[in-house]
């Protein structure tokens, strides 16, 4: 099966962004299928491609994948404006290749929505089977956040979202509220599967170096957020504990904010302001530096704005990365993951939009180091059984064949 991967915001392990459609790519060709991927170049992410773009676009292998990238540059610093041009001529150039290149199945990936385009046009206009992959609900989640209030911008993307998720013959959610999200669209459950973010248990169980940024010692509690700082993630709310730990005199517990966003010039700013200097910022690394870090990490935190859409329609990549090092969690918002840290004992849930509550738990942390490591084991343990990214791979991949196959089969069928 040869399999055309449309994912925009592509990279390899070179980069320091998320990894899954690497490592489910690598699992197509383990699994003796072909994949010609196609991206963008994504602020933070690697294709693993030198050479100079020719007429907008580069081409090559990298870890067996061929993999064609745009001359299209993201970031998620961008204006609206900016990302919506770049979004629109990604899809428009990702049509020209479903009707140009040789593929047996084309795999298209959110965010952004217009991902669809090339599998819709795939389908209309070449008749070969689509399978769509939902990782955020659109436009559910940013006219929740409030990121878009534009009426007629809104019902066009509604429009697409229905018209995406009717032309795919299958459709993947990576979480229990996205899946329940297409459903609720029409779309029969039959056609439907859920395949979260996995955990990566091989790059964090490889005794990397251990390393922590030389301001934070090596016995004070040190909490990790590691991820975009973004006007999802909410990460105000950290500096709100910080500030309630320095009220309380806690100078041996540091929070560590690795990454990048918009929002962090704001951050860095508010921190500097007040004084705050427990929260220590460091630029984003790629993910073998990251498994040096989350060695040396006593907790992890899952930090997201406290938007009810957030609550069981997110698979933050952050998460799996946390317990696959063996790290407790700390989540500040309801949903599926916090019900998975309380029913598994790996680490803290607490209200959102309480600093009290959030320093209490890292005191809690710095109480009892023991208890701690117990439930990074619990962690760990639930890392192996629910969500070793291999096993999902596997799930993931038989879904793509019995698509292409059951399509081979019967072509008119759904």
């Amino acid at each position: 099966m040869r399999v055309l991967y449309f994912h925009q915001h592509f990279s390899t392990p070179r980069g320091s962004v998320g990894i899954r459609s690497y490592e489910m790519a690598r699992r197509l060709l383990a699994r003796g299928h072909q994949v010609t991927m196609v991206c963008g170049s994504y602020g933070g992410g690697e294709t693993g491609l030198t050479q100079p773009f020719a007429r907008g676009c580069r081409r090559g292998q990298v870890d067996g994948i061929d993999i064609i990238e745009f001359d299209l540059s993201y970031s998620n610093s961008d204006g609206f404006l900016k990302r919506t041009l770049t979004f629109l001529k990604f899809a428009a150039r990702s049509v020209g290749l479903v009707l140009s290149e040789r593929y047996d199945l084309v795999f298209a990936t959110t965010t952004p929505l217009t991902a669809s385009f090339p599998g819709i046009f795939a389908r209309l206009l070449r008749s070969k089977p689509f399978v769509f992959e939902v990782r955020d609900l659109w436009p559910e989640l940013p006219k929740a956040m409030g990121a878009i209030r534009n009426p007629l911008v809104l019902w066009a993307m509604s429009v697409l979202e229905w018209v995406s998720y009717r032309s795919a013959h299958r459709l993947i959610g990576l979480s229990p509220g996205i899946v329940e999200g297409i459903a609720h669209r029409g779309v029969s459950s039959q056609r439907i599967l859920m395949v979260p973010n996995g955990c990566d248990l091989d790059l964090f169980s490889a005794r990397p170096e251990h390393w922590r940024p030389q301001s934070i010692g090596p016995n004070d509690l040190m909490a990790v957020f590691a991820g975009t700082h973004g006007m999802a993630n909410g990460l105000d709310a950290v500096l709100d504990a910080a500030a309630e730990l320095k009220r309380r005199g806690r100078v041996d517990i540091k929070l560590l904010l690795i990454g990048q966003g918009k929002l962090k010039p704001a951050l860095q700013a508010r921190a500097q302001r007040e004084g705050l200097d427990n929260v220590v910022f460091h630029e984003p690394v790629n993910k073998a530096r990251l498994a040096g870090l989350m060695a040396a990490t006593d907790l992890g935190m899952q930090i997201l704005d406290n938007v009810p859409a957030f609550y069981y329609g997110t698979s933050p990549n952050k998460f799996f990365d946390y317990i696959a090092a063996g790290l407790p969690v700390l989540n500040n918002y309801p949903g599926w993951l916090a019900e998975l840290i309380e029913r598994h004992g790996c680490g803290f849930a607490v209200p959102p939009a309480s600093p009290s509550a959030f320093a209490d738990a890292l005191e809690r942390a710095a109480a009892d180091r023991g208890e701690l490591k117990a439930m990074g084991q619990r962690g760990l343990a639930l890392a192996r059984q629910e969500f070793d990214r291999r096993r999902l791979a596997d799930r993931w991949v038989d879904w793509l064949e019995e698509t292409w196959g059951k399509q081979a089969t019967h072509p008119g069928s759904k």
